[in-house]
């Protein structure tokens, strides 16, 4: 079957291809393994990712997306040729459509980047929608409606706060504080109260085992191994869920203040809705456990996670290429 429309949750940690008629068909890292005497690319995806911190000299990993921007075109680039193609198999002829998910906060020289990266790696007509609009879709919130919504998506380099009413976003904040900003606190934290070295992918799995974002009873466990930094030699070590929660605390208290901030900067009738509806969360970040809770606790209002969060982005990307007539403004909204 012929693949014309594609939608690309393009993230900083993973990437997610959704086509209509099929589903999500692509859920693998935004990383790129470089030979670097030649500058070819070996490996993309989850194959990269499995050589992420062993790999020799004259290999490197690259994420190629810094805070969900293009921070190598020439990677990029490579990176999206391989998706678009496994997407649409080899033997397609007919170059796809493609809706790709950018920051609220992107410049336009950033949005012209990524288009063009698109483009060159085999796509017909390439679009770009902020990624609030697309996680407020993909959470089945109705955009269009002249009642407001509030969504906080969180993925790996970014996270997003937006108010959203009659197809766009009223008002939003967009830092720099998500999945791997964790991933580093659960790093540094383990170095500091343990004098023991972890590597990113085992802080990545702490964070999916026994990650919260409130202390719980009981407490859940889990063994970690590294290297002691007194001695250099391998040690083996249990940290609890209360830790990971103390260890992220600072970050999620940034991104509630940047809620905050959006409230005060929101219409007071659509801060009323909000009050209504509730906070939907969305996005890998929202996964953490007790996470709705901890925003509930902090600002006092409802706090619901939406259904299939880590999907959320790809699947308004493909609703948006279904109904092309119906967000036809939000395509064409260049701001």
């Amino acid at each position: 079957m012929f693949t014309r429309k594609i939608g690309i949750d393009l993230g900083t940690a993973n990437t997610i291809v959704f086509v209509p008629g099929r589903g999500f068909i692509i859920n693998e890292p935004t990383i790129v393994a470089l030979n670097v005497p030649d500058n070819t690319v070996l490996a993309v995806g989850k194959e990269a990712k499995e050589m992420v911190g062993r790999t020799p000299a004259d290999i490197i990993p690259y994420q190629p997306l810094r805070d969900g921007v293009i921070a190598d075109y020439y990677i990029t680039k490579a990176m999206l040729r391989y998706f678009v193609a496994k997407a649409c198999g080899s033997f397609n002829l007919i170059k796809p459509d493609v809706v790709i998910s950018v920051p609220a906060g992107i410049t336009q020289t950033e949005r012209r980047a990524v288009i063009n990266a698109a483009r060159e790696s085999g796509s017909r007509e390439a679009h770009v929608v902020r990624e609030p609009i697309l996680a407020a879709l993909g959470a089945d919130i109705p955009i269009n409606s002249s009642s407001g919504n509030m969504v906080v998506n969180i993925g790996g380099g970014t996270s997003e706060v937006a108010v959203v009413a009659l197809g766009g976003i009223v008002s939003w904040a967009s830092l720099r504080i998500a999945g791997n900003k964790f991933d580093q606190a659960i790093m540094d934290y383990v170095k500091k109260k343990y004098g023991l070295a972890i590597g990113e992918q085992t802080a990545e799995n702490i964070k999916i085992e026994i990650g919260s974002a409130l202390p719980t009873k009981p407490r859940l466990e889990c063994q970690v191994r590294g290297r002691n930094l007194a001695n250099g030699l391998p040690k083996d070590l249990t940290v609890n869920s209360n830790e990971i929660a103390e260890a992220l605390n600072p970050h999620l208290m940034e991104i509630i203040a940047a809620v905050q901030n959006v409230f005060n900067e929101t219409p007071p009738e659509l801060v009323a809705d909000v009050m209504d509806k509730g906070i939907i969360l969305s996005g890998g970040g929202a996964e953490l456990a007790n996470l709705a809770d901890f925003f509930k606790g902090a600002l006092g209002v409802n706090t619901y996670v939406a259904e299939e969060p880590l999907f959320c982005v790809a699947k308004g990307a493909g609703l948006i290429l279904t109904h092309l007539d119906v967000y036809k403004r939000i395509l064409l909204n260049k701001r």
